[in-house]
């Protein structure tokens, strides 16, 4: 299975934005997938992109790596506030409180510039909310 640090010094000379999935076009015709295979009772998104994906193409990558929300998720889970009379939470705009989430930031750069990828997953717990990072025609798609 591929991994982000595959990345690293290869030149990409496309980047496809198809929403809730980057197709990554290395100069050597070689295909790398991002994305998340939907199974069941999870949600998996692209939440923010920080910086110019235009940055990475046509000069290689000097940094590909994965960071998750082990650090984070203490700040994020702290802003839901228990519902009287109920089990459950919900923060100031009414948002319940996942039961599980991961945050998955991909940092990316080129000497062009920086850019994050900033991944959100939530579930009952039971299901994966992890993103999946292939290699196109190479590594099995789930």
């Amino acid at each position: 299975m591929a991994e982000i640090k595959d990345l690293v010094g290869k030149t990409l000379t496309e980047i496809k934005d198809n929403g809730n999935e980057l197709i990554f076009i290395v100069d050597d015709g070689t295909q790398y997938k991002m994305y998340h295979a939907q199974d069941c009772c999870e949600s998996v998104s692209i939440e923010d992109i920080n910086g110019e994906l235009d940055d990475l193409i046509g000069t290689p990558i000097l940094l590909a790596e994965e960071v998750s929300n082990d650090d984070f998720v203490n700040a994020f889970t702290s802003k839901f506030k228990e519902v009287e009379g109920s089990y459950s939470k919900k923060d100031d705009e009414g948002n319940y409180e996942p039961e599980s989430c991961t945050w998955t930031f991909y940092k990316l750069a080129t000497i062009k510039g920086y850019v994050d990828i900033r991944w959100f997953g939530e579930s009952n717990g039971y299901y994966s909310e992890s993103v999946d990072f292939i290699q196109v025609g190479v590594d099995r798609e789930w």
